[in-house]
Order: structure tokens, then sequence, then C-alpha cells
């Protein structure tokens, strides 16, 4: 069998990291094999025009697909049947209470069927971790890392385990978060793991660590880890990034008592990471992951061009992205709530004889209370509804943030038009009608931001409740107004 006739499996090939592998091979010219639960999601890929008819074989640089369940032995033997290297690169975010046993029988299922098909070599990437700690003080991400690069090392296949920190590209996780943090914050009070070690990767080396890891000799059955140049603490990455695209630098202070989900919580409203993705990801910084070794490189030689530096990894993971999109939003969205906060403020007039003459319910709240809150809540409408604009723009949910921005800008104008009526029309049938309008208005949006994260959803979650106590102090003005005009 040739160099380029050999036929690879790669697991989770419509991930991240998957599916870079899959295309590095195809260009190497690899046969490919993909185990997928969906041929057609894979054909969607970028290099998807790659993949053969169903039903043909692979020839050099094309792939198939093998359309399966990992977890199903039947499934894997089917899939690793012929097969010379197996990329093992499946890795859950699942937040089951036996997670990490679940992670672990399903690569002991793999590596025996790779045992019983005469694999030649796993390649697994997992995470770097602090080898001074026992593994069971591990975050449960972390720790099922660990145990099952073990497992597969235990398989009687040789295995290559890649140990990384932080991958520095466009649709890592852990990079996206860093990004989103870095642009919509000037500075932040943080958890103290914000200072711990990370040695973050280029998406390109990890891939070539991947790739070449399929060369290794035979008897080499063993974990290597696989870093840039430097380890730099979190939230100087946070700093370097802003410096690295132009943005400027980024303080953090770090808090004595901050607790992880209270951070994944944060990260969820701060950013398009949902608070589950952000659980383990913070669960992994939580620890130093640093590089103990570079072994690896004696056997297949560093990237071409050395390590690359953080600065220069995040510039080409931004290189595609539109980094004045946040700006942009922010400007926006304030500029209209600032517009409308000025309107409603004209308008309202609470010393007018007309006002003071009312009759008014017990329950009036004092007058310097109106103020204050509408202070408040403008500054949260102004910044969830610029978060959920951006988010979906991100995630290039152009219909929703269309509506969002319908309902937006509707809600804003109910919310001057009130003032208008009331103080200035002196009109409380017609006021009274828009409030209601205007808590349906703001419940709707309530709504929408929830879709985009439960976080914003439950932080402009005020807003509605205050809009809708408006509307019973309205309505009851009214009936206790009748007479009024």
């Amino acid at each position: 069998m040739t160099e380029t006739a050999r036929l690879a499996l790669v697991t989770g090939a419509t991930g991240y990291i998957g599916g870079q592998v899959a295309q590095e091979l195809l260009q190497r010219g690899w046969r490919v094999r993909l185990l997928s639960r969906s041929a057609e999601k894979v054909r969607g890929l970028p290099w998807g025009d790659a993949v053969v008819p169903d039903g043909q074989s692979a020839e050099p640089g094309r792939a198939e697909v093998v359309e399966g369940d990992a977890s199903d032995a039947s499934d894997v033997a089917r899939a690793l049947k012929d097969v010379d290297v197996a990329w093992y690169l499946l890795h859950s975010m699942g937040d089951s209470e036996n997670f990490v046993q679940e992670e672990v029988e399903m690569a002991e299922t793999f590596a025996r069927a790779a045992h019983d098909a005469h694999v030649q070599r796993i390649v697994y990437l997992g995470g770097l971790h602090p080898t001074d700690e026992p593994v069971e003080q591990l975050s449960d991400h972390l720790r099922s890392r660990v145990e099952v690069g073990q497992a597969l090392m235990d398989s009687g296949v040789p295995t290559a385990a890649l140990q990384t920190g932080v991958v520095i590209g466009d649709e890592s996780s852990s990079f996206i978060m860093i990004r989103h943090l870095s642009e919509r914050l000037p500075g932040a009070i943080a958890p103290k793991w914000v200072r711990n070690r990370i040695q973050p990767i280029a998406v390109a080396d990890v891939v070539h660590y991947l790739a070449g890891a399929a060369d290794l000799p035979s008897d080499v059955n063993r974990t290597f880890d696989v870093g840039g140049p430097d380890a730099i603490e979190y939230a100087d990455m946070l700093d370097q990034y802003a410096r690295a695209v132009g943005k400027g630098g980024r303080f953090m202070l770090t808090a004595p008592v901050t607790t992880a989900e209270l951070a994944a919580y944060w990260i969820g409203l701060a950013t398009p990471i949902s608070s589950r993705l952000a659980r383990p990801l913070i669960g992994s910084l939580q620890h130093d992951t640093v590089l103990h070794e570079r072994d690896l490189d004696d056997y297949i030689g560093a990237p071409k061009g050395g390590h690359t530096p953080f600065a220069d990894a995040v510039r080409a993971a931004v290189k595609n992205e539109d980094l004045g999109r946040w700006r942009r939003v922010f400007l926006t969205t304030v500029g209209a709530v600032t517009a409308t906060a000025v309107v409603g403020s004209l308008a309202t007039d609470p010393n007018s004889r007309w006002y003071k003459t009312l009759r008014k319910p017990s329950f009036q709240p004092p007058a310097w209370l109106f103020p204050v809150a509408w202070t408040a809540l403008y500054a949260d409408i102004a910044a969830v509804g610029a978060l959920s604009i951006a988010d979906l723009g991100e995630k290039k949910q152009e219909k929703e943030k269309r509506a969002y921005i319908a309902a937006l800008g509707t809600n804003l104008v109910l919310n001057a038009g009130w003032s208008i009526l009331f103080f200035h029309r002196k009109q409380l049938t017609a006021s009274s009608v828009e409030s209601v309008l205007l808590t349906l208005s703001s419940a709707d949006l309530v709504r929408r931001s929830a879709k985009v994260s439960p976080e914003k959803g439950a932080v402009l979650s005020p807003y509605a409740g205050w809009t809708a106590f408006a509307a019973v102090l309205t309505n009851t003005l009214r009936v206790l107004n009748r007479r009024r005009k």
C-alpha cells in the first residue's frame, strides 16, 4: 500500500478540529473515511465537495461517509474496517451526572473495535493539565479527556494522545469566548483563575501535529504536550487579544470569591457562548495548563515557520471576522435608547398642576423613584439590546436579528409615546391603552432576548415587570379620575 493510499478514519469531522484534520488529510492525499450521524451535514462543510456519492469508496484525496453513532459498537466496527490510522476527535460538552463514565465507555468501545480491526495507530486530542494534581481533582471535562486518552493508550493499539490548551481559531469556542470578552469589555472584575497560566496554540499548529502523528514509530504509545511558544495568564490573553487587533489594552481585577457557576452565567450574558458551554471551558481554566515537554517536535518537527506566536494566531483567526460589529451595534442601540429617554424626559412633567391634582392610588411610588428606576432600566435595555443584536449577527441569524431590531424599535416608540400621551396630551384613556401595549411589547422583547440566551432574558425581565406595574398604575389612575380629560 502506498503512502497516499492509506485509509484514515476521522471522527468528529463536523466539529471544528475534526473538520480541519479531515481537510488536511485530504490535501495530503489520504483516502478519508468519516464516521458521522449525517452524511448530508458532512457534505455541507466547506470541503464537502470532496465527499464521494453514497456507496462509493474514496480514492486518494477524496472522502467517504459511514453514517452511524460513535457509541454503537457495530457502527464503529463498520467505520474502522480496513482503516490504517484513526483520529478520535470526539469530546462532548455534556453535563450529565455520569459524563466522565459515558465519555470513557465510548472511547473503550472505539478502542476495542480499533484493536479488532488491526488499526495501526490512534491519534487523539485531549487537554493539557497539571501533572502534580490527582486526576480526581481536575474538572470533570478535563478529567474525562485524561481518562479517555488513557483508555485509548490501554487498547493495545499504538496511540498518540496529544494534549493542548486553548486553541486559537475562528470557530474554537475557547477563542470565541476570549474574543468577545475582550472586544465587549474594557475591563472586568473576574475570578482568581484568570491569573492561571495557559499555553494557547494556533489551530494550524494543532492540525500540523495531529496529521503528523500518523507517522510516529509503531512502538510509540504515549501522551504528547503541544502548544504555542508562550504560557500566558488568561487575563493577559484578553489584553493581548485587544492589542493584537488594534483595540488598545484591557484591565482585569480579581475578586476573592467568584464561583465558576456565576462566571458561566456572566459569559452567557456578555458573549455568544452559552453558559452551558462556558461551564466546561471555565472548568479547564481553573488549572494551569502549560507544556511540560515538546517531544513530538523530535519526531515530526515543529510547524513550518516555528510555533505560532499568540498575536499572529489571533490575527489569523479574525481575518474574516467583522471586528467593528460590536462597536456599531452598541453605539446605535445606545443612541436609540438615549433618544427615547430624552423624549420621555422632556414630555414628563410631574410638577404640573394637572398631574398634582390627579387622585392617586395608595401604591403610588414616591416621585424620586421614577427617574432612578427609569435610568437603570434604560441602561438595561441598551445593554441587553446591543448584546442580543450583536450575538444574532455573530451567529448569522439575520432574520432573527431584523425581527429583534423591529421589536426593540417598536418598544422604544411605545415607551416614549406613553410619556407624550400621559403628561403632554393628558390623555388618560389613550395612555392606559398604550401602557398595556408597552407591557406586551416589553414581555415580547424579554422573550426574544431569552431566545438569544436565557441570561439576557433574565437581566431584561425587570423592565417587563416595571412596565407591567406602570400599566396597572396608569389604568388605576384612569379609573380614579374618570371625570378628568
